[in-house]
C-alpha cells in the first residue's frame, strides 16, 4: 500500500492548522487586537476610544424554564464594562419554573423583562423569542444575542463589539469555551469548521451555502440584521443560527467566526441525557437530506474511525506496512483534533486520543435524529418540532 493514501488525512490536518492560525480572536478592548487583520481590500470601521464603544448596544437574552442556570449568565451581563450605552432585554417565553420571578429578584429594574407573546403558527420558539427581543431594542446600533448557559467575562461584550467593527462584518459568531457534559462530542463542532470550512473564503464569499454560526453568542449590526429579515426570516428553522448567517449573506452582508473561549464559557448540557436530547432534536437539520447525511457520516467514519479498527487487524494478518499507514492516519486525525482543541480553549489531552469514539457517537446521534424525526417524535422544551 502506497503512503500516498495518507494525502486526504494530511491535507485535512494541515487545513485545520492553517485555520487555527487564521482564526479571529476577541481582542483586548483597551489595547491592540489579537485577531488577524482584515484581508486586503476589506474596509475597517474606526476603533472606539480607550476600550469603550459609544454605540448603543443591546443584550438580548431569551429564557424558557432556565431558573436552574440563568443566575451566572445574568450576573455576568450586569457586570459588563466598557459599554456605557448598554441595555439588557430579557424575554420570558412561557416559563413555568419561576424564571421570571428569579430575573426580577436578581436584576430588578436593571433589565427590561418582557413577557413573551403566544407562539404564532409557523414559528419555532427561539426565533420567535429573539425576534421579539430585537424589536424591543429598537434604538440599538448593535444586538448581542446570548443564551442562558453562557457566562461572559466583564470585558467580553466590549471586546466583541470592537471586533465586529474592526473587521466590518454584519454578524459575528464568537464561540465560547464549552464545558459540562459531552467532552468527547461537543468539541466536534469547532473541529468540524476548522477542518472542513475555509474561514477566510467563508468571510469573503457571498455564497449563503458557505456559512457557519453558533447561536450561543451572536453579535450583529442591527441595520444589517434587519436588512436580512432578522429572526422573522428564519422563523421555522431548527438551526436558526446558521440560517440567519445565510440570510445575512443573501442580503449582501458579511459574517465571521471568532474564538471567544478566553472571554466566554458555555455549559450547554450537564448530563448525557440532556446532550442526547439536544443533539437529536437538531442534527437532522444539519445536512439538508438523509442521503447527504449518510454521505457525510460514512466519510467521517472511513476517515477517522476505520483506521484505528483496521490497524490491529492488519498487524495480526501480517500487513505491517498497511498497519503502519492506518496508525499514521489515526494519528493525523488525533493531531487535527488536538490543534482544534488548543485553538478554541478545549482539552487537547487525553480527549483527542478518543477522536474515533467521538465520530462513532456523532454517527449514532445523527441516525437517531433522523429516525425520531420520521416518527414525528422530536420536541424541545415541551414543544413539538
Amino acid at each position: 500500500m502506497s503512503w500516498l493514501v495518507l494525502l486526504p488525512w494530511l491535507a485535512l490536518t494541515v487545513h485545520t492548522a492553517v485555520n487555527a492560525l487564521l482564526l479571529r480572536r476577541l481582542p483586548d478592548p483597551a489595547g491592540e487586537t489579537s485577531a488577524a487583520k482584515p484581508p486586503a481590500g476589506e474596509t475597517s470601521a474606526a476603533k472606539p476610544p480607550a476600550g469603550e464603544t459609544a454605540e448603543r448596544v443591546a443584550v438580548l437574552l431569551p429564557l424558557r424554564d432556565e431558573a436552574d442556570r440563568v443566575t451566572p449568565c445574568l450576573e455576568s451581563l450586569l457586570a459588563q464594562r466598557g459599554v456605557p450605552n448598554l441595555t439588557i432585554h430579557v424575554l420570558d417565553d412561557g416559563s413555568t419554573d419561576g424564571t421570571a420571578e428569579l430575573v426580577r429578584a436578581l436584576a430588578g429594574d436593571k433589565v427590561n423583562l418582557i413577557t413573551g407573546a403566544e407562539l404564532p403558527p409557523g414559528w419555532l420558539g427561539k426565533p420567535h423569542a429573539c425576534w421579539q427581543l430585537s424589536r424591543a431594542a429598537a434604538d440599538a446600533d448593535i444586538l448581542s444575542f446570548v443564551d442562558a448557559d453562557v457566562v461572559l467575562a466583564p470585558d467580553a461584550l466590549a471586546s466583541a463589539v470592537r471586533l465586529l467593527r474592526e473587521i466590518d462584518v454584519t454578524l459575528l459568531s464568537a464561540y465560547p469555551k464549552i464545558g459540562g457534559a459531552g467532552r468527547l462530542l461537543q468539541p466536534l463542532l469547532q473541529w468540524s469548521w476548522l477542518t472542513f470550512l475555509p474561514l477566510r473564503a467563508m468571510e469573503r464569499s457571498p455564497r449563503p451555502s458557505l456559512a457557519a454560526a453558533g447561536g450561543q453568542w451572536l453579535i450583529a449590526d442591527r441595520a444589517g440584521y434587519l436588512r436580512a429579515g432578522g429572526h422573522a426570516a428564519v422563523r421555522a428553522e431548527i438551526l436558526e443560527d446558521i440560517a440567519l448567517a445565510r440570510q445575512v449573506k443573501r442580503a449582501g452582508g458579511r459574517i465571521a467566526l471568532a474564538d471567544g473561549s478566553r472571554r466566554a464559557t458555555c455549559t450547554m448540557y450537564t448530563s448525557w441525557s440532556g446532550l442526547t436530547a439536544g443533539y437529536t432534536k437538531s442534527l437532522w437539520a444539519s445536512f439538508g437530506s438523509a442521503p447527504a447525511a449518510a454521505i457525510v457520516v460514512v466519510t467521517l467514519l472511513l476517515l477517522y474511525a476505520l483506521p484505528v479498527v483496521a490497524a490491529p487487524i492488519l498487524a495480526v494478518t501480517g500487513s505491517a506496512s498497511a498497519a503502519l499507514i492506518a496508525v499514521t492516519a489515526y494519528l493525523l486525525g488525533v493531531a487535527g483534533r488536538a490543534i482544534s482543541a488548543v485553538a478554541t480553549g478545549g482539552r487537547p489531552w487525553p480527549d483527542c486520543l478518543a477522536h474515533p469514539v467521538s465520530i462513532v457517537l456523532f454517527a449514532w446521534l445523527t441516525a437517531r435524529s433522523f429516525r425520531l424525526r420520521r416518527r414525528s417524535r422530536l420536541s424541545w422544551r415541551g414543544r413539538p418540532l
